[in-house]
């Protein structure tokens, strides 16, 4: 009993801490009605907009979790960034967006359609917000991550056709931060690279169209989705001519998001990425 009453209290504490950076979480529908290709308005994709307490930036920054495209790390992923970027005065916009895999269509679709909707729908609603319409980025883990560069070089490939006047708006990122995304190369293009990822070509999925934004790439080496996937972006990045940055962690497996302190170079990710942020006027 005491043990129990000890984790109640812990959970407490921490509820208290997490509402203590935020001026709390609304959670608003995606679609006004019936989300493209859905059998029926009971599926419903929705998205969580989290306001700072001391809000110091006109930055939004969107987070896609990861899940593999079948379920959603809502939990302690999507708290641990929220926390992080709410302290710091970034507002924050949570996608909870449609899983699992569609069984005759590709397996990012109706991520993909949420996505480019949810850049919308921050668009039309940076007024409200305070926010600037030209600072919206996103940061993607895993499945999250390959959401995140669909989002990021395919804004100018329509994956749903238009259904109000918000879909009148661009959906183009300014910056994106794909965090050990996930089927990136040909090998693996539908789960871990069963070679490594060792010379494979890029996956057909990602456009890299004339809007495709800078990026800060992060992966460890030890990923059963190689790391030669960010590796591969970033080579692409940099031909185009588009700032880049890429971090790769030695002896660091999938999923580091998250996870306790361990001592290693990887402990200190979330800070390379705001200082990155920063650099670059984001």
């Amino acid at each position: 009993m005491k043990k129990r009453f000890l984790s109640v209290a812990a959970l407490l504490v921490a509820t208290f801490a997490f509402c203590n950076f935020a001026c709390g979480e609304e959670t608003f529908p995606l679609w006004p009605d019936v989300a493209p290709g859905a059998a029926s308005s009971d599926v419903k994709p929705t998205y969580e907009y989290w306001k700072p307490e001391n809000k110091t930036s006109d930055v939004c920054l969107i987070v896609f979790p990861g899940g593999a495209y079948e379920y959603l790390t809502l939990g302690r992923d999507a708290k641990q960034l929220t926390r992080f970027f709410n302290e710091r005065g970034v507002t924050v916009v949570v996608l909870n967006y449609r899983v699992p895999r569609p069984k005759n269509a590709p397996k990012h679709l109706p991520a993909w359609q949420d996505a480019q909707r949810l850049v919308r729908v921050v668009r039309s609603r940076a007024a409200e917000w305070d926010l600037d319409p030209e600072k919206i980025g996103a940061l993607g883990l895993s499945a999250g991550g390959h959401l995140t560069l669909m989002a990021a070089t395919s804004s100018q490939t329509a994956s749903y056709e238009p259904i109000d006047d918000v879909d009148k708006l661009p959906c183009h990122l300014n910056f994106a931060v794909p965090v050990y995304p996930a089927y990136v190369l040909e090998d693996g293009a539908n789960g871990p690279n069963a070679q490594r990822g060792i010379d494979s070509p890029m996956v057909a999925d990602f456009t890299f169209d004339d809007k495709t934004p800078p990026m800060i790439l992060l992966h460890g080496d030890a990923d059963a989705y190689s790391p030669n996937g960010s590796i591969a972006v970033y080579a692409k990045l940099r031909k185009m001519g588009i700032p880049a940055e890429l971090h790769i962690y030695a002896n660091v497996p999938h999923g580091f998001v998250g996870n306790p302190p361990s001592g290693k170079p990887v402990d200190d990710w979330l800070n390379r990425v705001d200082a990155w942020r920063k650099k670059t006027g984001f």
